[in-house]
């Protein structure tokens, strides 16, 4: 299976590399490119991985494609991804832009990975260890069941990570926000 990879290169979303890192059969865009040229690697592809920050507008361009737009992945790229059944589209607000194209895969809504976000809603003085913690693990469980069927991935996902959630207030928040479209 061929798996193309789309994560900006960002240090506070280097801990989902650890998703796409055993692949042998992979093409990872970390920058560099024109965005034109993202729609014809997502069609020679069976697979999409869209990781990284995000808005409800889709994948944030993070300053590491020469294009001047603020996302990367947006609606110029809903037609080849609508082919896609297995993608998974890890960025904050991913649910919206999911959502609103009809796209199938995993996705989340909010997805805590950094102190800030977890200050913004509502974990005042959260130790620093819970959100490694749950990122990890997080990405742990992708890289274990990713080549699953996604229907799989997702239930295997849920159940493993909620293990880490039952202790782990910031792998609860990120659990609840964790959905699977079949559209």
């Amino acid at each position: 299976m061929k798996t193309l990879i789309i994560h900006p290169e960002d240090p506070t979303t280097e801990f989902l590399s650890q998703i796409y890192a055993p692949f042998s059969n992979k093409t990872v865009i970390r920058g560099g490119i024109a965005k034109s040229e993202i729609p014809k690697l997502i069609e020679s592809h069976d697979r999409v991985l869209m990781l990284g920050h995000g808005s409800p507008n889709g994948l944030l361009n993070a300053s590491q494609f020469p294009d001047p737009g603020l996302h990367i992945i947006d609606d110029s790229m809903v037609v080849p991804l609508q082919n896609k059944s297995n993608s998974l589209f890890i960025w904050c607000h991913a649910d919206q832009f999911v959502q609103r194209h009809g796209l199938s895969g995993l996705y989340c809504e909010m997805f805590i990975s950094e102190d800030i976000e977890a200050f913004i809603y509502g974990f005042d003085n959260v130790e620093w260890g819970l959100i490694d913690r749950s990122y990890e693990r997080f990405a742990s469980i992708v890289s274990k069941y990713i080549d699953e069927p996604m229907e799989i991935l997702y239930q295997r996902l849920v159940y493993e990570y909620e293990i880490l959630a039952e202790t782990n207030p910031i792998a609860r928040f990120n659990l609840k926000r964790l959905f699977l479209s079949c559209a």
